[in-house]
């Protein structure tokens, strides 16, 4: 009686469970923004391409995930990966100077507003760039993104001020130039976000438990 309760109970929590063509769809109907997340991370199209190729291979290949978490899942696996093929590491020299910029086509993306605030990202260093994406617009905690980060707390602290301060630099050097409606640090991430860029307000809760 009981293995038959059982059993009635793990048939209906599968029904729950995204199915591989499910996560197919997510990164068909979303490429855009998957791809574009990729792209501010690695800040190069190739790798980009890479790691959205292999978030989708993770994502078929993952644990079962429940199919209203499935788009975030998809992000997460985005970002571990984009992680992997990066190796950012905190940067403990006290500089705020920026790293690469991104390459030139990034500039096909849209608008002059648009390509400031992508710019503006892909100026960063890389572990900047990566603790601003993740902590800033992807919404993780501090604690969160020093887990997947592998850094300390205050790494994440200080990264995040530093990437803050650039983009206010990078934005108002745009205004003056270009008059463009960024303003400041503050509005960044407002900018971004309407751009597609921020992260979705309900996340995997599991994201608190990082692999």
């Amino acid at each position: 009686m009981n293995l038959l309760r059982k059993n009635r109970t793990h048939t209906y929590s599968a029904n729950q469970y995204a199915t591989n063509e499910e996560f197919r769809r997510v990164f068909s109907e979303d490429m855009r923004h998957l791809y574009l997340l990729s792209f501010v991370l690695t800040a190069n199209h190739e790798k980009a391409e890479q790691c959205f190729v292999a978030g989708l291979e993770d994502c078929v290949k993952s644990s079962p995930v429940f199919r209203q978490w499935a788009g975030s899942w998809a992000k997460r696996m985005i970002l571990k990966n984009a992680i992997r093929v990066v190796s950012p590491l905190p940067n403990r020299d006290g500089g705020t100077s920026s790293g690469t910029y991104g390459e030139p086509d990034y500039r096909r993306q849209g608008t002059h507003d648009q390509q400031a605030a992508i710019a503006s990202v892909l100026a960063l260093k890389d572990f900047d760039r990566f603790v601003f994406v993740i902590a800033v617009l992807e919404c993780y905690t501090v604690k969160e993104c020093s887990i997947l980060l592998d850094c300390s707390q205050r790494d994440v602290y200080e990264a995040r001020m530093r990437a803050m301060q650039q983009i206010a630099e990078y934005t108002r050097h745009e205004d003056a130039g270009h008059g463009s409606s960024i303003q400041s640090s503050g509005h960044s991430p407002e900018m971004l976000a309407h751009y597609g860029l921020l992260g979705e307000e309900t996340r995997y809760a599991g994201d608190r438990n990082v692999d």
